[in-house]
Formats: structure tokens, C-alpha cells, sequence
């Protein structure tokens, strides 16, 4: 007898981390993504070493706790709806996170990946009961109320960390605060997060990506300047309607989560500065806001990185997808003290004499020769927070390989 519920009746509330469903979604993620060999490597200090090379971790990288409940979740998802309702479609909306390995293996477990903010197409395709993941970015609130309007079940992931920003941006709109969020227009958690500045209808945002935007806006407060320039200049960073003579006049900063503190908090002070200049100091309480709302995991793997730059290694390895904010941002504070190579997976090592790795600059692979010197060397390896750590374990044996030497030899003396 088929456990599969007649179409169009409503499901009762899914509690997926129940334990007879998590204790078997455990089992196939650590099948799929853990390392015994990182494990070990971290119970002993970070270091592995043999020869003349010695790898060096950070202390904090990979999954963190936002990425491992996201996949628990679309796990949990296949398996639950697998056995109630086979026949039931699901869909992802975009990527879980950004790791392709990592995407891939949801695609390969028959969960369907549709844009991020589906098309009208992919609407029509959508019916009452399919079950649609949203990732953990999040969702704009538009794409929500579409889906829930035609009846889909929703296996939120949304990330906490995310949330606690969405409800920052949220009273701001309250307030008739414009939220100035520190980020990248176009990542998905940006575009969720402002579109919850909209939430009331009437709230406004504007999206700075650096201090160079920053300045630019602060500017603009103080002095005023070319209306038609400014919103050329933050085409597609901004609500509609905003108006920079009228919206500018009390901002409140949140941000991307995954965003580097020092550059946020200086965002934030910069403007709280121009506010002050521009109001009298006993006044900014009336035209600016601010809250923390940088991502824990992403600050702690910041500043472990920082800590080993302080002592830095010969080069630097920075494992991820190359859509990841946060591990882009790790590329950017390696680049900035020692020979930096940011790659998704070890397969990018193709020799002792060449890397194919990413360029932020041009947003494109790029490759280095001779890029692993011969003698004593010592590599710093750190990864995004989307990362898993079997991939983290093949760059390991790779840069091993390359120099001729076999980890499992290594772990066994």
C-alpha cells in the first residue's frame, strides 16, 4: 500500500529532525563529506608534516554550524518525502550553499535545482504539495509569497544568523530608516535581505559594496551632488523609489553576514560620522542606526587566519566555491601578506609547476606556473564556511603527492 497522500490534501506540520529520520540523514553526510585524516590532523595541532613540506590549518575553517542545518535539512527532505510521497517532486531554490561538490550532490540525490528567484516558467511548472528547499541565504520575500500561494511545502534552511539581519532591516522600515547594507548587490542573502526592507511596503535600501561606495555616500550626505549620477552610479543597489535627497536623511548599516568585520565596522563609523557632521552629534541617535550582525562562524575564521598570517606560512591555499563571500573574503586577507591561491578543489593543483586558481579581480580562473617551490616549505590551508572537509583532505594528499610523498605513509609512522 502506498504511503503517497491523494493529491491536494494538506499535509500535517513535518518535524524532519526527528531522531529516526536525522540518525540516518547523519550517517549518509558523514559518508559524504567527512575526514578522518582533517580530524586527525586537527586533534594534533593543525600540522602535518613530512620531508621537507609541512601543512599548516587554521585553526577554524569549513563547514560551520548555518551550512551543516542546511544540508541536514535537504537530507532529511529527500528521505522523509522519499518514503511518504515518492512520487512528489522537490526542488531547490538556487544552491543549498555555494560549494559545487557540494550541489552537485544534492542534484545527484533527485532534488531539482530552479533559479534562486524562479521564473515564470518554473512557477507554472510548480504545483500544490511539491516541496521546495530554500537555501541558506534565504529567499526574497516576493518568491515566498509565491510559492506559498500555490500551495508548495517549504523546507526552510534559512541560515539564523541571516534571519537575526532580516529583522534588523525590518525595524529599520518600521522606523522609516533606510537600511544601508554593506554587501555584494547581487549575492542571493543580499537580495533576500533587502527585499525585507520592502517587507512594509514602505521601507527603503541602499546597497554599498566598499569604502570607496561608502565614501561616495557620505559625501553625498554632507554636500549633496548630482542625483542622476549617484543612482546611475548604484543601478540595481537600491529600492524603488529611493530617492537619495529624501532616503539619506536617517540610515541604519546592517550587512551581508558574511562580509569582513573590520571593513563593516568601518562602514558603520563612517557613516555615523557623516551623520554627526551633518546633524550636530546630539542629534545622530535621530539619523543613524546600528547593529552587529556579522556571521560568528565567518568572524571566527577570520580571525584564525589572521592568526596564522601573523606567522605566516610560505604560501597560502583558500579551498571553496568561487561564489562564496566568505571565502572570498579569506582570499583577499591572504593576498594582501603572502603568495595567496584560491581553489575549488585539488584537482586545480595539476602539478609542482601549475596551478589553475580564481582571480576576484577578474572574476575568472587564471593559471600560475612554478607556483610550488622546490625545499623547505610550508603551506597554510584554510577553507570557506561552505566547504566540506573531504575536500579539504584531497588538497592535503595532493600537495603531498606532489612532492612524492603518501600521507597514508605519513599517519602510520
Amino acid at each position: 500500500m502506498s504511503n503517497e497522500l491523494p493529491p491536494g490534501e494538506p499535509r500535517k506540520k513535518i518535524n524532519l529532525r526527528r531522531p529516526d529520520v536525522m540518525e540516518a540523514v547523519q550517517a549518509q553526510v558523514l559518508s559524504h563529506y567527512r575526514s578522518e585524516l582533517v580530524e586527525n590532523i586537527r586533534a594534533n595541532g593543525g600540522v602535518l608534516a613530512a620531508g621537507d613540506l609541512t601543512v599548516k590549518l587554521a585553526k577554524e575553517f569549513g563547514f560551520c554550524y548555518g551550512v551543516e542545518r542546511a544540508i541536514d535539512l535537504a537530507y532529511a527532505a529527500r528521505k522523509y518525502f522519499s518514503e511518504v510521497s515518492p512520487h512528489t517532486p522537490i526542488y531547490m531554490l538556487g544552491e543549498i550553499i555555494h560549494n559545487p561538490e557540494v550541489n552537485d550532490q544534492i542534484r545527484n540525490m533527485g532534488i531539482q535545482i530552479i533559479a534562486h528567484k524562479p521564473t515564470d516558467e518554473e512557477l507554472e511548472r510548480l504545483q500544490k504539495g511539491d516541496v521546495v528547499i530554500i537555501p541558506a541565504f534565504g529567499t526574497e520575500v516576493g518568491t515566498r509569497k509565491k510559492l506559498e500561494s500555490i500551495g508548495c511545502e517549504m523546507v526552510d534552511t534559512t541560515c539564523g544568523d541571516v534571519m537575526s539581519v532580516w529583522k534588523r532591516v525590518r525595524q529599520y522600515s518600521k522606523e522609516n530608516v533606510t537600511s544601508i547594507i554593506h554587501g555584494k548587490a547581487k549575492h542571493e542573502e543580499t537580495k533576500a535581505t533587502t527585499s525585507q526592507a520592502r517587507a512594509y511596503g514602505s521601507g527603503h535600501y541602499l546597497v554599498v559594496f566598499n569604502l570607496g561606495e561608502t565614501d561616495y555616500v557620505c559625501n553625498y550626505i554632507l554636500h549633496g551632488g548630482d542625483k542622476h549620477e549617484f543612482l546611475k552610479k548604484f543601478e540595481g543597489a537600491y529600492s524603488a523609489g529611493f530617492d537619495p535627497d529624501l532616503h539619506l536623511l536617517a540610515v541604519g548599516v546592517a550587512n551581508q553576514t558574511t562580509m569582513l568585520r573590520g571593513e563593516t565596522e568601518e562602514v558603520q563609523r563612517r557613516f555615523k560620522t557623516a551623520m554627526q557632521n551633518k546633524h550636530g552629534v546630539e542629534n545622530a541617535e535621530k539619523h543613524f542606526r546600528f547593529f552587529d550582525t556579522i556571521c560568528g562562524a565567518t568572524q571566527d575564521r577570520q580571525d584564525a587566519l589572521e592568526k596564522m598570517l601573523a606567522q605566516p606560512p610560505d604560501l597560502l591555499l583558500v579551498i571553496g566555491g568561487y561564489n562564496s563571500s566568505n571565502t572570498s573574503h579569506l582570499a583577499e586577507m591572504g593576498e594582501a601578506k603572502l603568495p595567496t591561491y584560491f581553489i575549488k578543489n585539488a584537482a586545480k593543483m595539476e602539478s609542482a609547476t601549475l596551478i589553475v586558481h580564481y582571480n576576484q579581480h577578474i572574476k575568472a580562473e587564471e593559471e600560475t606556473r612554478d607556483w610550488l617551490p622546490a625545499g623547505k616549505l610550508t603551506v597554510g590551508i584554510t577553507a570557506g564556511a561552505s566547504c566540506p572537509n573531504n575536500l579539504i583532505e584531497d588538497t592535503i594528499r595532493r600537495l603531498f603527492e606532489l612532492r612524492g610523498i603518501s600521507v597514508a605513509d605519513v599517519i602510520k609512522k
